[in-house]
């Protein structure tokens, strides 16, 4: 899994269009984007615009991202 960010919300918009249904994907407010690797050539190949991040980056949201439940 791959993590990419987008220029702009109209660029965020296309890709969920395009994505969504064939590709697993996770979306996050802050405009990243959690996408399978086969995901970015079909972004490209439909010209949507967006910025690798990279899978590092994906490991560095699962090290902020605490799974256990909160203490109340």
């Amino acid at each position: 899994m791959i993590l990419i960010r987008f220029p702009n919300e109209e660029a965020k918009d296309r890709a969920l269009e395009l994505l969504l249904g064939d590709h697993p994907l996770k979306s996050w407010q802050s405009g990243e984007l959690l996408v399978p690797e086969e995901a970015l050539l079909l972004l490209a190949r439909e010209n949507v615009p967006f910025v690798f991040e990279g899978v590092e980056a994906y490991e560095r949201v699962l090290a902020v991202r605490d799974p256990s439940p909160a203490t109340v």
